[in-house]
């Protein structure tokens, strides 16, 4: 089965729930810090992170470690939109150069109900290290997209053993839009490719178990959308679509 796509998000959000720090001292400003995870579905049953850290760095070097929510995080528990906060801090760097992600050693994938040890030896021993490069204002909390490519990052080498290497990028998803429809009949297996008419860059993700898909962190701009069913079924393109920063365009429903 075509390896299919997976994606996190770390979003700082201006939410009520998120903690903010105030400034204790008055002279060093704060900058309220949050990180959220989602995922969009692929081909195992799940997909088991054992998260143990995050970390920002600043220009100057600087690094701090967030309030973490540690514990094992099923990544396709994760869907379509759908996320949890994971680590939450308030800062004193106005410049974020990297983030790393820590992870345990109780990392796992189960394919067909059988659960293989997932071996990250890349994040055990230095982290999961995103390049991200913002620059922070007192008071605005900015989002950063971590689309998690599974067809590349975790790898089957053979007699059940299965290893990560992480290739994920970064989106300012503050600077982007999304787009979303639905497929019938529902249940139906299916890849949806965007395509970006004028670099040629493509974003794809999957139909979940209801029909809906959403392909987030997209840079504004026109795209040519392809729906790839499971055959005998024949994909379906959709040309022109329009994608505005901020927005979600909705192709609707498209039939099979």
């Amino acid at each position: 089965m075509k390896m299919k796509k997976m994606k996190i998000i770390f979003s700082f959000l201006v939410l009520g729930i998120v903690m903010i720090s105030c400034n204790n001292d008055g002279n060093t400003a704060s900058y309220p810090y949050a990180v959220k995870m989602t995922d969009a579905p692929g081909p195992y049953t799940k997909v088991n992170i054992d998260l143990q850290g995050v970390e920002v760095t600043g220009d100057a070097g600087q690094t701090v470690t967030l309030n973490v929510r540690k514990g094992i995080y099923n990544l396709l528990d994760f869907s379509n939109g759908a996320s949890t906060l994971i680590a939450t801090d308030s800062l004193e760097i106005s410049k974020v150069q990297q983030i790393r992600l820590i992870l345990g050693t109780n990392n796992t994938v189960v394919v067909d109900n059988v659960t293989y040890p997932l071996s990250t030896p890349s994040a055990e021993q230095s982290g999961l290290k995103l390049q991200v490069h913002q620059t922070l204002e007192q008071g605005i909390l900015y989002s950063v997209l971590l689309d998690f490519d599974a067809n590349k990052s975790i790898v089957n080498t053979g007699n059940g053993t299965y290893k990560l290497k992480p290739v994920i990028r970064t989106i300012e998803t503050a600077i982007s839009g999304n787009i979303k429809g639905k497929i019938t009949p529902a249940g139906s297996l299916a890849v949806v490719t965007a395509v970006d008419i004028l670099t040629n860059l493509s974003y794809s993700t999957n139909v979940n178990a209801s029909g809906d898909f959403l392909v987030m962190g997209l840079p504004s701009g026109t795209y040519s959308v392809t729906i790839t069913p499971v055959l005998p079924l024949l994909p379906v393109t959709k040309t022109t679509i329009v994608v505005t920063t901020g927005l979600t365009t909705n192709l609707g429903t498209i039939a099979f």
